[in-house]
């Protein structure tokens, strides 16, 4: 029987050489894959009081909106800079090659709403922690984190954990 890791495809030297870019297209691509994917990622939330799911770009999107749907919560987006219409807060964060900025409407999260915190691939954990740091300023409360994949080489899960974050992983694959 095939496991979501069967889905996903592995691009070699993408988007610079050196690099084993996950691409979770084609699990998305296909629908016992995918619906395995979302089952798994809620699994452990049964039960769990959720009042948001927060996707983060853009992939985060895709996933979020579908186990927002299937726990029938709110969604919310967390974009690049000047993407979203109405007043955000931003917070920055280090790329591997630079720096970048994260967004959220100001009003998308009330205070003490628990909040899931999802997207496809925890590597160094920057979106996500400043994706985290937003939540946490708008004063909602993270239940968790959740990732379809996870490269534990590059220190994300650790990065989170220490920040008091429980984190979800359904693979995870050696390497960049």
């Amino acid at each position: 029987m095939k496991q979501v890791q069967d889905y996903i495809r592995t691009i070699v030297d993408f988007p610079h050489e050196g690099i084993m870019f996950r691409d979770v297209t084609t699990l998305f691509a296909d629908p016992r894959g995918f619906r395995m994917a979302i089952d798994q990622m809620l699994h452990p939330y049964a039960g769990i009081d959720i009042d948001k799911v927060v996707g983060l770009e853009a992939r985060g999107f895709i996933l979020g909106g579908a186990i927002a749907h299937q726990l029938s919560v709110g969604f919310v987006p967390i974009r690049k800079k000047g993407k979203l219409p109405g007043r955000t807060i931003s917070q920055d964060y280090k790329l591997e090659y630079g720096e970048a900025i994260v967004e959220i409407h100001d009003d998308a999260i009330k205070p003490g709403e628990k909040v899931l915190v999802v997207d496809d691939l925890l590597a160094t954990g920057g979106t996500a922690e400043a994706g985290i740091k937003l939540i946490e300023r708008l004063g909602g409360e993270i239940v968790s984190t959740a990732f379809i994949i996870d490269l534990p080489e590059l220190g994300g899960r650790k990065r989170l954990e220490a920040m008091g974050m429980e984190v979800n992983a359904l693979c995870a694959f050696d390497g960049h």
